[in-house]
């Protein structure tokens, strides 16, 4: 199971109030890289849309995310010395957003980015505002999704579903995204959460 930490500056003493953190989750094969993709290009002109690179300990090479890599060590050393704002491990793997993102958080940007569901309870304590999509398909678009990756057998694939309906149940307070159809859909829906918030931080930066 995925452990989230949450790394905070010294001195702070309540959450970054500006902006608006907007946290994507959602099982596998929900098409959550595809999604992000697809509003980035269609707003990567508007200066208060900020989409987080994350850093894995994970090569790039023949991954649909764009990301940054660390080995283990150098990942050790750069959460020691303060670089990351949220890290947390999953299947294996080690994942950080960059500190930067406190400062677009700060400044009153729409921050996206895609986290894991370890971190949610959380997220509040450092940022006032938070959004929580929860990107989701129907169980067959899910399987037939994991299995075109081919990283796992039939087992894993099933295991992941079971996991993914377990934590539905958990997220009471997201907004629900289906994208079991044409991305068109769920990436306008998903633009227009996008809109919502930048309007909310809008209004929070007049305050």
């Amino acid at each position: 199971m995925a452990t989230g930490l949450i790394e905070r500056a010294m001195g702070e003493s309540r959450p970054l109030r500006n902006g608006v953190f907007v946290a994507i989750v959602g099982p596998s094969g929900s098409g959550k890289d595809t999604i992000l993709s697809y509003a980035r290009e269609r707003v990567q002109h508007r200066p208060e849309f900020h989409f987080v690179r994350r850093v894995v300990t994970r090569a790039a090479a023949g991954d649909a995310e764009e990301h940054d890599t660390l080995d283990e060590r150098a990942f050790a050393a750069a959460l020691e010395s303060g670089a990351f704002s949220l890290h947390w491990d999953a299947h294996g793997l080690r994942y950080a957003l960059p500190k930067s993102v406190d400062h677009h958080v700060e400044n009153g940007s729409v921050v996206v980015a895609n986290v894991s569901r370890s971190l949610l309870r959380d997220l509040g304590s450092i940022y006032a505002n938070v959004t929580v999509v929860h990107l989701s398909a129907s169980p067959e678009v899910l399987a037939r999704r994991l299995a075109m990756r081919g990283r796992e057998d039939a087992s894993d694939i099933e295991e992941r579903l079971r996991r993914s309906a377990k934590a539905v149940a958990e997220l009471d307070a997201a907004v629900m995204l289906d994208n079991s159809g044409p991305v068109e859909i769920a990436g306008n829906r998903f633009i227009a959460i996008l809109e919502k918030a930048a309007a909310f931080a809008a209004i929070c930066e007049q305050i």
